[in-house]
C-alpha cells in the first residue's frame, strides 16, 4: 500500500490568506500545506480521501492519472470543496466516479453540487454514484474498508459527527476532537495512524498535540503521522523536534509505502 498526503493544512492552508507569520513566511517546502487530503493505491484500487478545495494542483502535482473511489470523511467545504474537477477523470475513465459518504453527507453533497443531481442535466457535469457508509465494513473492490465514528464538535444539543477510515494497517482520523473508546479500538494493531492536530493549545473542534498523543498512546501504531495542521502549531522543523519518537508532522508530497 502507498500513501501519498496531497495535502495536510487546515481549512486555511498555509500560507494564510493576508498573514505573515513566520509558519506563512517559510521557505522551508514542508510548511506550504493545501488543504487536507491523502491518496492511497491499495491492491488495484486507487482512492482518495477527501477532496479539498486544492484537488486540481493536488493531482497534478501528485501526477495522479485515475481515481476509482472518494471517501468523505464530512460535509466541511475542505473537505468536499473540489468535487466538480472530478469530471476530468469521468472524461478519461469514460464512467461515474463512485463517492462513499454517510447518509448525512450525501444529502449535504447534493445540496451544495445541486446542479450535479438535477434531472436536466448540463453536459460536461461531473458523474458520480454515491454510496452510504454507516458503522458497517465495506468493500472497494478487493479491498476492505472499516469505518471509525468520531465527533468533530459537540454541545450540549448538537453534535456534528465525523468518519475515519481503517484500510488494512492504514488508519485515517481527520477533524476528529472526541472518540469513543470501541471507536478508536478499531485502530488498534494499525502499523500508521494519522491524526489531526491543528495546533498546541486547545480548540473546541480538532485536536491539539496533547489530545493527539493520549490517542497514539492508547492504539500503539507502529508510527503515527499528524495532519490538518494550521500556522498556529509551528515551523515544521521546530515542532518536529519536540515530538515523540515514532511520532511525525506529515507535509504536502510525502509519500508512505506500509
Amino acid at each position: 500500500m502507498k500513501i501519498n498526503f496531497l495535502g495536510t493544512g487546515s481549512s486555511l492552508g498555509i500560507p494564510v490568506i493576508t498573514c505573515s507569520c513566520e509558519v506563512c513566511r517559510s521557505k522551508d517546502p514542508r510548511d506550504k500545506r493545501l488543504r487536507t487530503s491523502v491518496y492511497i493505491e491499495a491492491g488495484n484500487q486507487n482512492i482518495i480521501i477527501d477532496i479539498s478545495p486544492d484537488f486540481r494542483s493536488q493531482v497534478l502535482n501528485a501526477g495522479i492519472h485515475r481515481i476509482d473511489a472518494v471517501l468523505i470523511t464530512h460535509e466541511h467545504r475542505d473537505h468536499i470543496g473540489g468535487l466538480d474537477d472530478i469530471r476530468a477523470y469521468n472524461f478519461v475513465q469514460h464512467s461515474a466516479i463512485n463517492i462513499y459518504a454517510s447518509s448525512r453527507v450525501r444529502k449535504s453533497i447534493e445540496s451544495s453540487y445541486e446542479y450535479i443531481f438535477v434531472q436536466e442535466r448540463y453536459p460536461g457535469i461531473p458523474e458520480l454514484n454515491i454510496f452510504e457508509v454507516d458503522q458497517n465494513p465495506f468493500s472497494i473492490g478487493n479491498i476492505n474498508i472499516i469505518p471509525i465514528n468520531a465527533v468533530h464538535y459537540k454541545t450540549d444539543d448538537y453534535s456534528l459527527p465525523v468518519q475515519g477510515f481503517r484500510i488494512d494497517d492504514f488508519t485515517y482520523l481527520t477533524d476528529i476532537k472526541y472518540i469513543e473508546g470501541r471507536e478508536l479500538d478499531k485502530a488498534n494493531g494499525s502499523k500508521v495512524l494519522v491524526l489531526n492536530v491543528l495546533r498546541k493549545e486547545e480548540h473546541y473542534s480538532h485536536l491539539n498535540i496533547e489530545e493527539a498523543l493520549e490517542i497514539v498512546a492508547k492504539v500503539k501504531p507502529q508510527k503515527t503521522y499528524f495532519t490538518h495542521i494550521s500556522h498556529l502549531l509551528g515551523k515544521h522543523k521546530d515542532v518536529q523536534k519536540e515530538l515523540p519518537e515514532n511520532v511525525f508532522l506529515a507535509y504536502d508530497g510525502l509519500i508512505l509505502d506500509i
